[in-house]
């Protein structure tokens, strides 16, 4: 497991780091995008290397300005005496949700992303749209369980919660996002877990049951704007992390959901336990299933590469589970989770190939 340096270092480090290296990318913007220019020829693809260039300026400059932003509310809050009071934490809210929109109005633009959601299978994209925006209706918490499929996807479901359908994220993320400066500060102030993932094995010890323990209080005193974001599982879908799980599953004596696992050919097998806990901490919670596809070819970075510009089309779907049919049971919740993700793996069947 990588070591993260403490909180500290990352602050006075990191933080300034972050801000030198953008500045230091668009005073040289003339100079690399000449010489990127000139390799073009070199590289195939339509303009690869440049695209590269210019998303790695444009990404630095969105971090950089991001920190500066939460320095000025650090000294606005007294020096972080009043940062979690309500009024601070609704405008690191308000922050991240600006930053999101120009981030994906920049990056669309280069990659030719363009993004549809839908709470239908009808074919109508205003309907669909509808339909979505009803389903995160205010008024009752949700617990958003979604699919882990692609690069940035995490980026795409925050960005569609707090921009499109006005919801307050609660959001579980994986440690090593806290290289990112301005990722780190910002989720550090507003309700997040960065915790390191574990296995899944009968028992209720260890990583898992701290990670648990974790979530359930993330989960804790959800209201009726939040919305506690999980992925169940647990990591970005490869081959390699595919059969770890089904071998996990079975030398925990899963045979059953074994099975189910290897009839799953786009999604992993679903963690239960994090679920469970924040469906027990939040007993007032619905649930809302998120699937998509658009991203599932990109698994690694010489597939983005390939892929450049991507032109592609993600479609995001979305069921919501009232509160009355999610079991009580942890064992009952369990297969119930294994058969929302059997839908979701048979929804991206159906979908896949269109949206590649």
């Amino acid at each position: 497991m990588m070591r993260m340096p403490p909180a500290w270092v990352r602050r006075i480090l990191l933080a300034p780091l972050v801000i030198v290296a953008a500045i230091a990318m668009l005073l040289l913007a003339p100079v690399w995008l000449l010489v990127a220019l000139a390799l073009t020829s070199l590289v195939p693809g339509h303009f690869r290397l440049p695209r590269v260039l210019w998303l790695i300026t444009v990404y630095l400059l969105w971090d950089a300005t991001l920190v500066i932003a939460l320095f000025a509310l650090w000294i606005a809050s007294g020096f972080g005496y009043a940062l979690q009071r309500p009024g601070f934490v609704t405008a690191h809210y308000r922050l991240g949700a600006w930053s999101l929109r120009v981030l994906f109005w920049l990056f669309a633009g280069v990659l030719r992303l363009t993004i549809t959601t839908t709470g239908s299978d009808g074919t109508d994209a205003a309907s669909g749209r509808a339909a979505f925006a009803a389903l995160f209706a205010p008024g009752i918490p949700l617990v958003v369980a979604s699919r882990h499929g692609g690069p940035g996807d995490s980026f795409i479901l925050i960005h569609t919660l707090l921009n499109a359908v006005a919801r307050r994220p609660r959001i579980v993320l994986k440690y090593t996002l806290q290289w990112d400066p301005a990722i780190d500060i910002l989720l550090h102030r507003i309700p997040a877990r960065f915790i390191v993932p574990s296995g899944f094995g009968r028992g209720r010890k260890g990583g898992g049951a701290s990670v648990e323990a974790a979530l359930g209080d993330l989960a804790s005193g959800l209201g009726s704007e939040d919305a506690f974001v999980i992925f169940p599982e647990g990591g970005q879908v490869s081959p390699t992390r595919r059969r770890s799980r089904i071998k996990r599953l079975r030398d925990a004596g899963r045979e059953a959901m074994a099975e189910r696992a290897e009839a799953m050919t786009h999604v992993m097998a679903p963690q239960p336990g994090g679920m469970s806990a924040a469906l027990d901490a939040a007993p007032d919670a619905d649930v809302v299933f998120i699937a998509h596809t658009g991203l599932d070819r990109l698994r690694t970075l010489h597939d983005i590469w390939r892929e450049l510009p991507m032109d592609k089309g993600i479609t995001m779907r979305a069921w919501r589970v009232p509160r009355a049919e999610i079991p009580d049971d942890r064992d009952a919740r369990a297969a119930w989770l294994f058969d929302w993700f059997a839908r979701i793996d048979g929804w991206i069947d159906a979908h896949h190939e269109l949206a590649a």
